[in-house]
């Protein structure tokens, strides 16, 4: 059990894609965190569909975020239909930290068709931060 954000979701268009893009790259600025755009000719990404494995091996392109030392890099990574499957786990951070990416995901979320969050800590459901606070003193 940890606390990790999962979100996973389909770009409207490629003008949706550089919006996200320049959203990610303004999060890291305003937030002083390090941050790379990137593209691969080849990668293969490990997905989950309906609990069996759902792997992509072709281009990808995005943004890797690394809010802090004690997360998990928020990577952006889409592949060529502008699909997303990503995880960023926090549990190590303070919950500022958590909070921080829930809410730049949120700024994000109009830009999808379909946008799916999976909030261990249930800050996406319920903007609550104590109850963030109990998932994350649990893991200890």
């Amino acid at each position: 059990m940890g606390v990790t954000i999962h979100f996973e979701g389909k770009l409207k268009s490629d003008a949706a894609y550089q919006k996200v893009m320049k959203a990610g790259e303004a999060f890291a600025k305003a937030n002083q965190m390090q941050y790379a755009l990137f593209e691969n000719e080849q990668k293969t990404l490990l997905r989950v569909k309906n609990d069996q494995d759902w792997d992509y091996s072709g281009s990808t392109k995005g943004i890797r975020i690394t809010p802090s030392d004690n997360t998990d890099p928020l990577n952006l990574e889409f592949d060529t239909d502008n699909y997303i499957q990503e995880y960023c786990k926090t549990q190590f951070a303070e919950p500022e930290m958590h909070i921080l990416i829930i809410e730049f995901l949120k700024s994000i979320q109009d830009s999808f068709d379909l946008f799916k969050v999976n909030d261990e800590g249930e800050y996406w459901q319920t903007s609550n931060r104590q109850t963030l606070v109990n998932h994350i003193n649990t893991c200890f």
